[in-house]
């Protein structure tokens, strides 16, 4: 179930795009991940890598970074030292209500997931790694749609999760993409902005 794929196109930014990275997700990110390819980055590199499947453990829990899994994972940052890193997750659908929950920042200590549209969420990645692994500028995102159960199931959300994950591919700073997004999601771009700076203070990525 692992997967790697480097695309090259010499200097410029970094991307790394990390899929799989609890439980079966991989299952699910894997369909997205590998509509990825060369003509989707202007320059710079694209690094994208699905985890085998493991155990589930929450990015939030800190004891995850110290797994095998979580420490591949901090491994390749370090390695790649990506200025855009971005998680592809899956989740189940009873668990949207809490992922999207206003009050899940008392909860669970970070904000809300926020929808797209079709199911599709974003948000942050976890505060474990953001603050300590990257820069102010750097884009860190987190991505989720309703897990696919079998590898024929179709989504409705899949095209806005590939769409999504083409538009940060091929943008190249945090003021491009928000501006990028923004045409396209007006309202969910003001609210991550709202989020990061009530979350992270005068630390706000996106």
């Amino acid at each position: 179930m692992g997967f790697f794929r480097m695309i090259d196109k010499g200097k410029g930014p970094v991307r790394l795009f990390v899929g799989g990275v609890h439980g079966k997700e991989g299952f699910t990110a894997i369909r997205a991940l590998k509509r990825l390819g060369f003509n989707d980055i202007r320059r710079g590199k694209l690094i994208i890598y699905s985890c085998n499947p493991t155990e589930y453990l929450s990015t939030l829990d800190p004891n995850y970074y110290m797994s095998q899994q979580g420490m591949e994972i901090i491994g390749l940052i370090e390695k790649y030292r990506p200025s855009t890193y971005l998680e592809a997750h899956c989740y189940r659908e009873e668990s949207y209500g809490r992922l999207t929950d206003p009050s899940r920042r008392s909860r669970d200590g970070v904000p809300p997931l926020i929808e797209l549209e079709r199911g599709v969420l974003i948000g942050s990645v976890s505060p474990h790694i953001r603050k300590k692994l990257f820069k102010r500028e750097d884009i860190c995102l987190t991505i989720e749609m309703p897990c696919l159960r079998s590898p024929r199931d179709e989504a409705d959300g899949l095209e806005v999760y590939v769409n999504f994950l083409k538009i940060v591919a091929s943008s190249e700073t945090r003021e491009e993409l928000e501006e990028r997004l923004g045409r396209r999601y007006p309202e969910q771009v003001e609210t991550a902005r709202r989020y990061a700076r009530e979350f992270f203070g005068e630390y706000p990525p996106f």
